[in-house]
């Protein structure tokens, strides 16, 4: 496979949704001669396309690596991890499937709270730990705070193939902020959903009583 196809591939793969215009910007060649190479990626079975909201006005075409595009890359075990969790999922109750993510999360926040004494930390210093641990288990996570609430938007997840077949992967991120601010975070827009972001919203007023502001 080109080189020029390989650095597609790449992007994507860190990316996860590019329109033509991101691609030649990454690639640094014109959007036609991206086009070309998106196609032939396309018939290849590696990359597929939707078309994604984004602000006011017509949807744009965004382009994303397939399960088996996923796979090209040493270490992605896409296909093992679905047929994993298929077969969990048919052993074990709902119940039962849904506290793995539970103790899975808690897991990942006990590990990184070892480290720090969380009970005296402020929500500036909280907001710091949510964006440091969601950028070390792989998102690209950007944190906001104003007057009235606390907004969180991931434009790239660790789990975001996986999650097209299996999205109950994608409540880690909500119990690790949840975790972390004492307050159950509204999920108000997502990847798996042709949206530009995860988007988690906290409202002040409801972590006002547990946390220093």
């Amino acid at each position: 496979m080109g080189s020029t196809r390989n650095h597609v591939l790449q992007h994507l793969l860190t990316q996860q949704r590019c329109t033509i215009n991101d691609l030649a910007q990454a690639v640094k060649i014109n959007p036609i001669s991206v086009r070309h190479h998106i196609t032939k990626l396309e018939n290849d079975g590696l990359v597929d396309s939707a078309e994604e909201r984004h602000g006011v006005g017509r949807p744009r075409r965004v382009y994303f690596l397939t399960e088996a595009g996923m796979e090209l890359f040493p270490g992605r075990t896409i296909h093992f991890t679905n047929k994993l969790l298929d077969q969990l999922k048919s052993q074990l109750s709902a119940e039962a499937y849904n506290k793995l993510f539970d103790k899975m999360a808690a897991s990942i926040s006990d590990n990184y709270l070892s480290e720090a004494d969380f009970d005296s930390l402020t929500l500036d210093q909280r907001l710091d730990l949510i964006e440091n641990w969601l950028t070390n288990e792989g998102y690209t996570v950007q944190v906001e705070r104003n007057a009235q609430e606390i907004v969180i938007k991931e434009s790239s997840c660790p789990y975001y193939y996986v999650g097209q077949t299996h999205e109950e992967v994608c409540t880690i991120d909500k119990r690790l902020i949840a975790k972390v601010l004492s307050a159950d975070p509204e999920r108000t827009s997502c990847l798996l959903s042709g949206d530009s972001h995860c988007t988690y919203v906290v409202p002040l007023s409801a972590i006002k009583e547990n946390i220093t502001i």
